[in-house]
């Protein structure tokens, strides 16, 4: 027979998040062993008239190994199986009353089925299998000797024996299901934040690509028309220019081949300038068409590209979790240039706030962290070194502050 032990040594349960759970099986096993000892001792000698010392050998096989069975059943199903046998066969020389059961007696009957209740816990399919094919043929071998005449109240311990092992592996096999789909769960939640992450990512990509192939574009044109700009440079420095040019545009076409690879067939119209802080007044004034008033605070400073395009679209996604999350709530957004902090940089804060809805919306406030919105927002904030905070309001609002770095970030 095929045992699962070696890799399961744990006592049955041993996994269950209450502590009573996980006692459980020692308690039944404990109970059981100390009642069926004395009792299968005072059974044996008394109704069947078994001599003493046999009778107590047959006990202690029968009833200690019980408790062996919550942590390895399989060993325990061996010894019991074998006194029982035994101990069926001890009956044979001694003359006991017809109604009394024969081949086990009920108290071997009790200690079975718990044994084989442990077994379904336990072991496989083809183990239960063979354990009740082994039970049965003892259990028919021996109704040919039977000196009362064998009847179905002799196949007792088959058919009881076979509804414990039928309840553990259903049971077993139940938990095991649920383990596994919660297994998956966790893995497809991981999948789906992983997968989450690089689409923002490529989305990032994508969009500071635009920013960075705008400044090569430049250094492209004035490395190529410097000789006709300027027309006393000598010819070594034409040269040189020419070399910048060259390179430039190499760089270009290598940055545009590796973009092919993050671009998606959705993707490949995406050839508008890209937004920065002039268009959140427009973002802005949208939304307030949209769910009500929304106080602005613009910022006139000059910023870096990929900084304004950052800002941008943390606005348009803060305002875009208003509308569904927050819909008709109080909301403010701006935009300021902070004076420089310990490392010396300056430092674009956007900042928006929402209220409590008017209503109580249906769902709660995204405050997890785990939603597209935020993956993204936290990824473009970490790509140019900022920092995001992201939470409730005790009120019921919500608050996103951003601090972009205004210094090192034209090539993120």
């Amino acid at each position: 027979m095929t045992s699962v032990e070696e890799g399961r040594p744990r006592a049955l349960l041993a996994g269950a998040s209450r502590w009573w759970v996980r006692q459980l099986p020692w308690a039944v096993a404990f109970v059981l062993s100390v009642a069926l000892l004395p009792t299968t001792i005072v059974v044996l000698t008394a109704d069947y008239g078994l001599d003493g010392g046999l009778a107590s050998a047959l006990a202690v096989a029968q009833a200690a190994p019980l408790l062996l069975a919550v942590a390895h059943p399989l060993r325990a199903w061996y010894v019991i199986f074998a006194a029982d046998v035994a101990g069926a066969l001890a009956l044979l020389t001694v003359d006991f009353e017809a109604r009394l059961l024969w081949p086990f007696p009920p108290m071997g009957i009790v200690g079975y089925i718990g044994l084989c209740l442990a077994l379904g816990l336990r072991e496989r399919r083809r183990t239960l299998l063979l354990v009740w094919l082994a039970t049965a043929a003892a259990n028919v071998g021996l109704g040919f000797a039977a000196p009362h005449g064998f009847g179905a109240k002799g196949l007792l311990l088959t058919i009881l024996g076979g509804v414990a092992l039928l309840l553990g592996g259903v049971l077993r096999e139940r938990h095991e299901v649920q383990r596994r789909l919660a297994e998956q769960e966790t893995i497809s939640e991981a999948e789906r934040e992983r997968r989450t992450l690089l689409e923002e990512r490529a989305r990032i990509a994508r969009e500071l690509h635009d920013v960075v192939a705008h400044h090569m574009s430049v250094i492209t044109v004035q490395a190529d028309t410097a000789e006709y700009r300027l027309a006393t440079l000598p010819p070594d420095v034409r040269e040189e220019f020419t070399s910048i040019a060259a390179t430039a545009r190499e760089s270009l076409g290598e940055m545009r081949r590796l973009l092919g690879v993050l671009r998606n067939e959705e993707a490949q119209g995406e050839l508008v300038p890209q937004p920065g802080l002039p268009q959140i007044a427009q973002l802005v004034e949208a939304t307030a068409r949209t769910v009500g008033p929304v106080e602005f605070t613009p910022c006139d400073a000059e910023v870096p590209e990929a900084v304004g395009l950052s800002a941008y679209r943390i606005v348009q996604e803060a305002l875009a979790n208003v509308v569904r999350h927050a819909p008709g709530a109080a909301t403010r957004v701006s935009l300021s240039v902070s004076e420089p902090v310990a490392d010396g940089a300056d430092r674009l804060t956007v900042l928006v706030v929402n209220g409590p809805p008017p209503e109580p919306p249906a769902a709660p406030l995204e405050v997890g962290g785990t939603g597209h919105g935020l993956v993204g927002m936290r990824e473009r904030v970490r790509i140019i070194g900022g920092t995001l905070d992201a939470g409730p309001l005790p009120d019921g609002g919500f608050r996103i502050a951003a601090r972009l770095p205004l210094t090192g970030t034209e090539f993120p």
